[in-house]
């Protein structure tokens, strides 16, 4: 079993950062790779950027344009989304989950592959 928490969200203008953090417990052959993905109202959910628990290169998508970036906290279990020059379309519900397997750039951000989801943790960006 595995748990994944999250905090960091809040509101925030335009141009702004905000710090995600995403805590895993539980069997750690069940977090091998740690993501995060967001959900804004009316559209469906996306990968944002993913890592892997062992180390490793992370991946982004492309649409967040260098402005995101992750970390990992292994004596934690905490990934951290660092979040900069934040815009109103960043507004979104941020999720973060835990997947047993060693995931790559096909395949990361597929939510199928993660099994242990947080509750989320809200980010809005006004204008």
């Amino acid at each position: 079993q595995v748990q994944v928490l999250e905090s960091g969200g809040g509101s925030v203008q335009a141009g702004g950062s905000l710090n995600l953090s995403c805590t895993t417990s539980g069997d750690t052959l069940k977090r091998t790779f740690v993501g995060w993905f967001r959900q804004a109202p009316g559209k469906e959910r996306e990968g944002v950027a993913a890592i892997g628990t062992r180390g490793g290169n992370p991946y982004y998508s492309d649409s967040m344009n260098g402005r995101f970036t992750l970390s990992l906290d292994n004596a934690k279990n905490t990934v951290y989304l660092q979040m900069n020059d934040l815009k109103p379309e960043d507004t979104a519900m941020y999720s973060c989950a835990a997947s047993p397997d060693w995931l790559y750039i096909g395949t990361w951000s597929n939510q199928n592959m993660y099994n242990a989801w947080g509750q989320g943790t809200q980010v809005t960006v006004s204008s």
